[in-house]
């Protein structure tokens, strides 16, 4: 069987499974349990946070043939079929590749018709502020007044290039960035069920290095596994995203806090000759001084630190 990246592997399935949304999953579960349902919904957020696969599950719980409090089944023959992308009725379109009014005019004419084989039809566009203005116009009269088996998911990472006009006739939830610690505990359980050995050093550096998207941290997880030889190790992280090993920064913070002029040249004459970049060196200098001034105010705070001063 073929290697599956992890970033797909693991993609969530079920509003359970997602990591750091609760706000939009509380309120879509809620909607689902009372029948209070919008014809349109506009995801927001940067780019791996779930936007196109909360609209997935969304679809799923929609046409669920044995939803269990507002959650997909996973089993039924609705899931599976839009599981696999093959559901008649649930349509993705990526409005980067597809951003004309012929494209839309068909999605519209189609609308029109009752589904097939669910109760919905659904259609997910992805990146939805690529369409053009006319593919918009064209969209207005139909999200105004919608067929009642029509729910439209609208995904963006620029709402701001979103016409107001469709702005207001959609249900918008931000979707927001992902923490480190929120990162990192899901590596750790994707490690654990992949049964693969892992520095914890190691792992909150890739969680940092993903900037709040779980996609990023999947894929960076991967490539650190493949060149670790099948583990994640610390010294291959650090290699892998060219950042500086904390016993440095703490040495470079040493020698600042002695004024020794000379000593400090040195070692940045060593972060040219190591290839190490001056921005993970900031970055990681910045990140150790926040750490002593919160251990400084509130000493129990070291327990939780990954890589304490």
């Amino acid at each position: 069987m073929a290697y599956q990246v992890l970033a797909r592997k693991w993609r969530p399935k079920h509003f359970a499974d997602l990591v750091g949304q609760e706000h939009v999953v509380g309120a879509l579960r809620n909607a689902l349990a009372q029948g209070r349902l919008h014809h349109a919904y506009l995801l927001t957020g940067t780019r791996g946070v779930g936007k196109t696969t909360i609209a997935r599950i969304l679809a799923k719980s929609l046409n669920c043939e044995h939803p269990d409090q507002a959650e997909p089944c996973g089993v039924c023959a609705q899931c599976v079929q839009i599981d696999t992308g093959r559901h008649v009725d649930v349509v993705e379109i990526d409005a980067a590749s597809n951003t004309g009014i012929d494209n839309i005019r068909e999605v519209l004419e189609n609308a029109q018709y009752a589904p097939s084989m669910g109760r919905y039809k659904v259609y997910i566009i992805d990146e939805v502020h690529m369409l053009s203005k006319s593919a918009f116009n064209a969209m207005l009269k139909t999200l105004e007044e919608p067929p009642e088996h029509v729910k439209f998911i609208l995904a963006t990472t620029d709402p701001q290039k979103v016409p107001v006009t469709v702005l207001s006739r959609c249900l918008q939830f931000v979707l927001r960035n992902m923490t480190p610690q929120q990162v990192l505990g899901h590596l750790q359980y994707v490690l654990g069920q992949e049964n693969i050995v892992f520095e914890i050093v190691g792992l909150d550096l890739l969680a940092r290095a993903a900037n709040g998207s779980m996609r990023d941290a999947l894929s960076l997880l991967d490539q650190a596994i493949a060149l670790g030889s099948g583990q994640v190790q610390e010294t291959t992280v650090r290699q892998m995203l060219g950042a500086v090993d904390r016993q440095f920064v703490y040495r470079l913070l040493e020698t600042l806090a002695a004024g020794d002029a000379q000593a400090l040249m040195q070692q940045v004459q060593q972060i040219l000759a190591e290839g190490a970049g001056f921005g993970q060196v900031l970055q990681e200098l910045a990140l150790v001084l926040q750490q002593l001034a919160l251990v400084q105010m509130l000493p129990s705070a070291a327990d939780g630190l990954q890589d304490g001063p």
